[in-house]
């Protein structure tokens, strides 16, 4: 029986497209029982608070940065989206006169206009984001030196080699509408992946590359980004691959409840649990990784209680 059409665009491939009990065993889930979908390489955990989910995801990049040395550098790939734990990384550095200086830093992603990386002066820059928020209220006799910072760019090439000799200890990331993690998002219901999407084997083999965004991931990002202003937000990214996640030791997925809904954030915890790998939802393709551990704020899971509002 052929897959369904998205229900959101038909044009691509998206979680909508899932099997009807799959679905419904997923909006079922409580949260004590989302809990205890925990398994070998597998980690749910919940925070009470947002300040203790936050400051939890700040000591990620401590405690990796603590790692490193001249001799074995050590490094953390982080997200934008969600912000708020940044300020934090660079207080806590400041506070324990920790230096950095041979620790490294990966952006996930930027986005991708007319030919090129969107530039540090664009509002929407993920580069200027993080180095805003975190790495310029960083002490200088403690920061890592610019060399340091690896930012996608439209040539991927020295991004790329930047993984080789540097061991990323944590991959941190949120969690998108349409399930991705970084912009790895679905592909397009066209040509050769028209009647499926592509074989999770497939998949894994992207590396950092120019993608298109599902509409989706556009409309998300003008909500929380861009006031609402989808005009604003390019459709096309630079985005951290799976060859990239795949280095990194530990995939940290952190869920607040403002950037994925009540069933995307049961969804891939879901899938990744139960070992059951679709790329019409890329973050499942974790369900192979051996280190993955989701983050919940507690009061941001929600319900998928039908509600009218």
């Amino acid at each position: 029986m052929p897959r369904k059409l998205s229900a959101v665009a038909p044009e691509w491939w998206d979680y909508t497209t899932l099997d009807d009990d799959l679905v419904r065993a997923v909006a079922q889930l409580t949260p004590e029982r989302l809990f205890r979908l925990s398994r070998p390489g597998f980690r749910v955990v919940f925070y009470d608070t947002l300040e203790d989910f936050y400051l939890a995801e700040a000591l990620e990049y401590v405690s990796a940065w603590r790692q490193s040395t001249e001799d074995n550098p050590v490094g953390i790939c982080g997200p934008i989206g969600p912000t708020e734990q940044l300020p934090l990384v660079a207080r806590l550095v400041n506070a324990l006169e920790l230096n950095v200086r041979s620790a490294h830093f990966w952006g996930m992603d930027e986005w991708f206009l007319d030919g090129r990386e969107a530039p540090a002066n664009h509002p929407l820059s993920f580069e200027r984001a993080d180095r805003e928020l975190c790495f310029n209220r960083i002490r200088k006799e403690l920061r890592m030196p610019d060399r340091h910072l690896h930012f996608p760019k439209a040539d991927t090439t020295a991004y790329r080699q930047s993984w080789s000799g540097v061991r990323c200890a944590v991959m941190q990331g949120g969690q998108g509408d349409v399930k991705h993690w970084a912009f790895n998002d679905p592909v397009r219901r066209k040509g050769k992946y028209k009647d499926a999407p592509p074989a999770p084997a497939e998949y894994r083999r992207l590396a950092t590359r120019v993608v298109d965004l599902h509409p989706l991931t556009i409309a998300q990002n003008a909500r929380t980004s861009g006031g609402g202003n989808i005009a604003l937000v390019p459709t096309q990214a630079i985005s951290v691959g799976p060859v990239e996640t795949w280095q990194a030791e530990k995939v940290s997925i952190w869920h607040a409840g403002t950037h994925d809904n009540p069933f995307g954030q049961r969804l891939t915890a879901f899938m990744i649990a139960q070992r059951v790998v679709d790329t019409a939802v890329p973050m499942s393709l974790l369900a192979d990784h051996p280190n993955v551990q989701f983050n919940y704020y507690r009061r941001g899971l929600g319900t998928c209680d039908v509600e009218m509002h």
